[in-house]
């Protein structure tokens, strides 16, 4: 089965942020940030079960290439994964699973 994905308004910032951050250091480089995302999320909606449990039914994937890891639950009975956090792995890891339960 393959589930819908909705990026939370938090993620989508995050998100949209580290892509813009990305391209102007390098042009071209915001356009792999995405590529490399895009590719996971597809994974993601595709078999989201493959990614382990972290904090309780958040789930985490790592960002090839990029130092992020997408953190998502999966609501089975409506087909959907809500994406809580792109969230930078520089950052605490005491706020990766704020605001996400």
């Amino acid at each position: 089965m393959r589930y819908n994905i909705e990026l939370l308004p938090k993620a989508e910032i995050e998100y949209q942020k580290a892509y813009r951050w990305y391209e102007e250091q390098l042009t071209g480089l915001g356009d792999r940030f995405e590529t490399s995302v895009e590719r996971k999320l597809n994974s993601i909606s595709n078999n989201p079960l493959f990614y382990p449990n972290k904090s309780g039914k958040i789930r985490e994937c790592k960002v090839d290439d990029f130092p992020f890891l997408i953190i998502f639950r999966i609501y089975s009975e409506k087909g959907l994964i809500f994406v809580y956090s792109i969230f930078h792995t520089s950052r605490r890891p005491g706020k990766k699973y704020k605001k996400s339960l």
